[in-house]
Order: C-alpha cells, then sequence, then structure tokens
C-alpha cells in the first residue's frame, strides 16, 4: 500500500524507520502529470533501492513564465494511482508553504552552464530548479535520484549543485522515452491542440535524419538544415537548436571538438514549449 505523506515531519517519520534499518533510499523528483517517462524512473529506482520515494510538487521558482505555473497540469489522484501501480513506496505531496515557509533567496553561480540554451531563453529557470531540489534533497536524504535525460541541461545542473554543495546521492540519468511516433514524453504534451500534436514528432524524425547528416554538413550548416526543416511547418517555431559539449553545454565549432556533442533543441508548438536532445558524437 502506497504512503501518501504531506508534511517534512511526517516523511523524516516515514524514512527514519528504514534508515535505522539500513535499508537504502531512491528518490524521484517530479512536478506530477505523471506519464510513461516518470514511471520508467520509478521501474529503475524500485530495482536499485530497498524504498522508492516519489515526490509531486509544481515549484514556482523554476517558472519564469506565471502562465505557464498557472497552466501546467495537475492531476494528483491520477498520479498517486498511477505511482502505486509502478510500486513507489511512499508519495511527497507538499504544499508551497511546507517547502518555502519563506522565501529562498540562493543564487547559485553553474558559470556558463545555466547561461547557455534553456538558460538562455528562461533566465532563473535553473536557480529556481536548484532551489528545490537541494531542499528536496536535504529533507529526503536519499542515497541515489533519478532525472530523465530529456532536460539535458537541467541533469548537467543538478550535478554540478550536487558537487557544489557536498551531497553524497548518487544522480542517475535515465533514457528519454517516447511515444510511439518519436515524440519525446512530457506533461506538457497533454496541454497541445490536436494540430500541434501531430505536429510535434517532426522535431525527433529531424533530429534523427540530421545525425546522419554529419557527414555533408558543417556544424553551423547543420544547425541551419535542422531550424529550416522544423521551421517549414506552419505549426512549429525553433526557439533554439545547438551543438553543445556533451559536459560543459557550450556550442562546438566543428565535429573535430574532442569530447561527445549533444544536440538539444526547444521547439514552440502553438503556445506550448516542447524540447529534446539526442547525442551526436558519443
Amino acid at each position: 500500500m502506497i504512503k501518501v505523506v504531506a508534511t517534512i515531519v511526517e516523511l523524516k517519520e516515514e524514512l527514519g524507520y528504514y534508515r535505522n534499518n539500513g535499508k537504502s533510499i531512491g528518490f524521484v523528483p517530479t512536478m506530477g502529470a505523471l506519464h510513461q517517462g516518470h514511471i520508467s524512473l520509478v521501474e529503475r529506482c524500485r530495482a536499485e533501492n530497498d524504498v522508492t520515494v516519489v515526490s509531486i510538487f509544481v515549484n514556482p521558482t523554476q517558472f519564469n513564465d506565471k502562465n505557464d505555473l498557472k497552466n501546467y497540469p495537475r492531476m494528483p489522484e491520477k498520479d498517486v494511482a498511477l505511482l502505486e501501480q509502478a510500486g513507489a513506496n511512499i508519495v511527497f505531496v507538499p504544499d508551497e508553504k511546507e517547502i518555502y515557509p519563506e522565501p529562498d533567496t540562493r543564487v547559485f553561480d553553474f558559470g556558463m552552464l545555466d547561461k547557455v540554451m534553456e538558460g538562455k531563453f528562461r533566465p532563473g529557470h535553473f536557480n529556481g530548479v536548484a532551489q528545490v531540489v537541494s531542499k528536496l534533497f536535504d529533507i529526503v536524504n536519499p542515497h541515489r535520484a533519478y532525472f530523465g535525460l530529456k532536460d539535458y541541461q537541467q541533469l548537467a545542473i543538478i550535478r554540478a549543485m550536487v558537487k557544489m554543495l557536498g551531497y553524497g546521492v548518487e544522480v542517475i540519468g535515465c533514457p528519454i522515452v517516447r511515444e510511439t511516433d518519436g515524440l519525446a514524453m512530457s506533461s506538457r504534451n497533454l496541454l497541445l491542440s490536436a494540430e500541434h500534436r501531430k505536429s510535434a514528432p517532426l522535431i525527433y524524425r529531424t533530429l534523427s535524419e540530421a545525425r546522419n547528416k554529419k557527414g555533408e554538413f558543417s556544424v553551423k550548416e547543420l544547425i541551419a538544415w535542422v531550424e529550416s526543416r522544423i521551421n517549414s511547418d506552419p505549426n512549429l517555431r525553433v526557439e533554439y537548436f545547438e551543438l553543445a559539449d556533451a559536459d560543459t553545454l557550450e556550442p562546438v565549432e566543428s565535429w573535430e571538438h574532442q569530447n561527445g556533442i549533444v544536440g538539444c533543441i526547444a521547439v514552440w508548438a502553438g503556445n506550448i514549449r516542447l524540447i529534446d536532445n539526442t547525442m551526436f558524437k558519443e
């Protein structure tokens, strides 16, 4: 039977029992509106830990658009039922006052990591992510925490934060889960109109084709090709497509780049913003 708790006191009490018995604690932080991508994280967490904790909290400090926060899908009862089915042990569903009894004024310095791509177009977003994830890590104190690779830059930021704050948590990135037509699963997909949903698979289709065209184009030319291919659909508009160093996320100039290369993209489908990524060079 899944245990649903809303307060830090109650959660710590629950986890104290497991901790005192030497059990390993795995953690999956989410903002709810769960889909198969989230469930894959829960399943991986279950396989690697004695106890699986999932949090559902729509974190206001990481939204730089008030409408996005207001419209973000919320379906807690459905989420809890899904998590019970997936075998999670504890669901933590705090309200805003519980996580932020007073405003969090911490400012994190991630160097260039949060200035490019998402950071450039969503100022303050990653500072909010670092605020909430660090708070949740303090509360849950997990051995391992699981995040989807769809939010590639977010994962890099969380790894940097863990190092910066000296947390003993192992951060595990899990593969992107896709719909049958290739669209990366996202809670925001629920907000797409039928017409935009029909166009959205072009994003991953284009990324996949672009991977095979590396030999034909320079980095700059490939970026232009991806943007014009996606923008040729009137339902889609590329905000950015970046070929970046897989670790530092700084833009790369050529395919001879010594490190791995990741292609990260953000696309507007109507007023819904979709992100995706794929490796261009391991």
